[in-house]
């Protein structure tokens, strides 16, 4: 990677927060009636990247008896709530990041996620990101969510961005910055964030 920069782009989960577990467990607690049970570790592999509704045709795979993928669509309005109730009670952005965000002045920030914006706006609002964002794209802003490279291009649009760094922990997101011709920090987990980014845009902690 090269500098200068004039962005900084963020997925969430896994990068700002540390939420798949919540979700995966929201999901595993609404599909209980169906008898479909995912690992965590399986779910790390398969799910992380990819938006809820995408997630259903890997879902479909651990049902005890063959399903359709669209049968499960009456599973997420439970799965919404569990994940509000459960991240309305947690504190799923580091300290770190929190802190590191507040510093970054010279650059214009966004996050940029597959996510819809009513499960991501009350996780930055309470970790208190949301006010140091210039813009946001969530997973029902763009007809082709990652790894397409249409929610990076948006993003950069909304800034006037010429040279973002993008910050990514999955397959499907750093594919999708890449497409967009942006370079990317590849993070494997949350805590990681606020070092390896100091550290690429120069910055001591």
């Amino acid at each position: 990677m090269s500098a200068p920069y004039d962005a900084v782009l963020f997925d969430f989960d896994g990068v700002l927060a540390d939420s798949e577990p919540v979700h995966w467990a929201a999901w595993m607690e609404a599909l209980e009636p169906s008898g479909i049970r995912m690992e965590w570790d399986d779910f790390q592999r398969e799910c992380v990247g990819v938006s809820d509704l995408a997630m259903l045709e890997v879902l479909v795979r651990y049902a005890p008896q063959p399903v359709e993928a669209d049968s499960l669509r009456a599973y997420y309005p439970a799965k919404r709530d569990v994940f509000r109730r459960r991240i309305a009670a947690v504190d799923l952005c580091p300290p770190e990041t929190v802190a590191l965000i507040h510093s970054l002045d010279a650059w214009s920030l966004a996050v940029v996620t597959s996510s819809v914006r009513e499960e991501v706006e009350p996780v930055l609002h309470r970790a208190g990101i949301l006010p140091r964002l210039r813009t946001a794209v969530y997973g029902e802003d763009v007809e082709r969510r990652k790894p397409a490279p249409d929610p990076y291009l948006l993003a950069a649009a909304r800034l006037g961005a010429r040279r973002p760094l993008v910050v990514e922990d999955s397959d499907a997101g750093a594919a999708s910055a890449r497409a967009a011709g942006f370079d990317v920090l590849r993070v494997a987990a949350a805590r990681e964030v606020a070092p390896r980014l100091a550290a690429a845009l120069g910055i001591l902690l």
